[in-house]
């Protein structure tokens, strides 16, 4: 299916959704792919201690996760965006909401840490999708509303 590109402009919270799902993905397609490359944290100093009590001898799942779903999910998000598809504000909802499960999990796997801030980085990236989202999931709705209206008045 063919979305026209063309009929409408971007809006401005369309953009930022786009622009911060770009950001995201690159920085996780970049990580996972360090951590798979080196998933003894040969290249990321991230030691394997950090990974007692999780299900993971090395960073490769870890890293394999990051790179498929929290790297390529975004990206898939944005393009949704882009074409303006329909479903794109809920697609940037679960990019959000995806991006701070992930750190959940992470920090109650592996605990909080501060060296480097990643998690926290991360988080404030995810709730500014999420609330991006939201915004933009309320504008759609309300445009939606207010055509249904004006079309039956």
């Amino acid at each position: 299916m063919q979305f026209d590109r063309t009929r409408e402009p971007l809006s401005r919270v369309a953009k930022g959704a786009l622009a911060l799902e770009v950001l995201l993905s690159i920085g996780a397609l970049g990580g996972g792919l360090i951590l798979m490359l080196a998933p003894r944290g040969e290249i990321l100093p991230l030691p394997l201690s950090a990974l007692a009590g999780s299900p993971f001898d090395t960073y490769f799942v870890p890293g394999l996760i990051l790179f498929s779903v929290i790297g390529l999910g975004p990206l898939v998000a944005a393009g949704l965006a882009w074409m303006r598809h329909p479903v794109a504000p809920v697609a940037a909802f679960v990019v959000g909401a995806g991006l701070l499960t992930w750190v959940a999990v992470e920090v109650a796997i592996i605990g909080y840490s501060n060296e480097p801030p990643l998690q926290a980085i991360y988080m404030v990236l995810g709730v500014a999708i999420l609330l991006v989202a939201i915004r933009w999931l309320l504008d759609v709705g309300l445009s939606q509303l207010h055509r249904n209206i004006a079309t039956h008045v």
